[in-house]
């Protein structure tokens, strides 16, 4: 970190700020150029506000030279991360692993009939909500410990490992012991004491963009897991709000090679509720595999028009075979498969 202090600073408020760094433990270097004091700070600073230090009357400016999440960095961990569930491998340069199923678990005989169809298709894992937040109240809430029951009798017959939404810390048991991959919602993204519970578990956590978050945000939650000892996180991307209402969303495909660049953790794309229609499914899945994604979260239903929620962005599951077969084909021209 860089702290560049006003020309008029006097000494003894110099030594001052010197001094209450020392104290916290981090070493100071004083560089003074044309009667400038510039302080380079060394140590752990991903700690310290730069608010706090630039409410300092003597404090012209405040630049970090490293990011504030340092696990999640690129920088402090240049190998790629790969998450292995169940076999099946998340990140790396080979494999792009589709997931897909309903936005909610309905029923037993629903969900057996989705997650035959997407083994068939060629899925490697099978999502389902069954706990779900809701912009309303009234709204299908899931089927809760029912639906989870559920999409374990399916996983067990299709061998797909489960991805399923967690929405408070009292379900972390029920969760630990039967879902593969836990799901942190868009809204949950910064619930901080959620994530430090997940950071304490053995479980793969796919973490989603909250709705308006930076990906400085996005990361910094994927680094209270991390800090809490949990280093198998999945980062989603589902879309952004802006002023735009075409779309449910703005689905921000320059993320993926940014996140590439930025860190070492798998990204995949929710292209379904980044669009809010079906129709645009396919295509933003396929811009989502040409950019580097490392997966696809797909909504599938074998009944979208009576979906109890979100059959408008659902695709049935012939057009979600349709989409795999199309999606081999360009995984093989960047050299990667599905």
């Amino acid at each position: 970190m860089i702290i560049t202090l006003k020309k008029e600073t006097p000494q003894q408020e110099i030594n001052k700020i010197i001094a209450q760094l020392e104290t916290n433990g981090f070493k100071v270097v004083d560089i003074v150029n044309d009667g400038v004091h510039i302080l380079g700070v060394l140590g752990e600073t991903s700690f310290l506000e730069e608010q706090n230090i630039g409410a300092n009357h003597w404090v012209a400016s405040v630049t970090r030279i490293t990011a504030p999440y340092k696990k999640a960095s690129r920088e402090f961990h240049p190998q790629d991360t790969i998450v292995d569930v169940n076999g099946i491998k998340i990140g790396g340069k080979e494999k792009i692993v589709i997931i897909g199923g309903p936005c909610s678990v309905e029923s037993k005989e629903q969900i057996m009939d989705i997650a035959e169809g997407v083994a068939l298709a060629g899925a490697k894992m099978l999502r389902g909500g069954a706990y779900k937040h809701r912009t309303s109240p009234y709204a299908f809430q899931g089927l809760e410990s029912t639906g989870i029951a559920y999409l374990v009798a399916a996983k067990q017959k299709f061998k797909l490992p489960i991805v399923s939404e967690i929405t408070t810390i009292d379900k972390m048991e029920e969760f630990v012991a039967n879902v593969d991959v836990i799901q942190v919602g868009a809204r949950n993204m910064q619930n901080i004491e959620l994530l430090k519970a997940l950071g304490k578990i053995n479980k793969p956590v796919l973490l989603k963009r909250g709705l308006s978050s930076t990906v400085e945000e996005w990361l910094m939650s994927a680094e209270y897991i991390l800090a809490a000892g949990n280093s198998q996180v999945i980062l989603c991307e589902r879309g952004i709000r802006t002023f735009e209402k075409a779309t449910r969303n703005t689905l921000d495909l320059s993320v993926i090679p940014l996140i590439k660049k930025m860190s070492h953790l798998p990204i995949i794309v929710d292209p379904s509720h980044a669009t809010g229609h079906w129709e645009l499914v396919e295509a933003m899945s396929l811009a989502a595999i040409a950019a580097g994604a490392d997966g696809l979260l797909i909504e599938v239903h074998n009944n979208p028009q009576n979906a109890l929620s979100d059959g408008q962005q659902s695709l049935k599951l012939k057009n979600f075979a349709a989409l795999i077969d199309n999606g081999r084909k360009i995984a093989r021209v960047i050299g990667r498969d599905i």
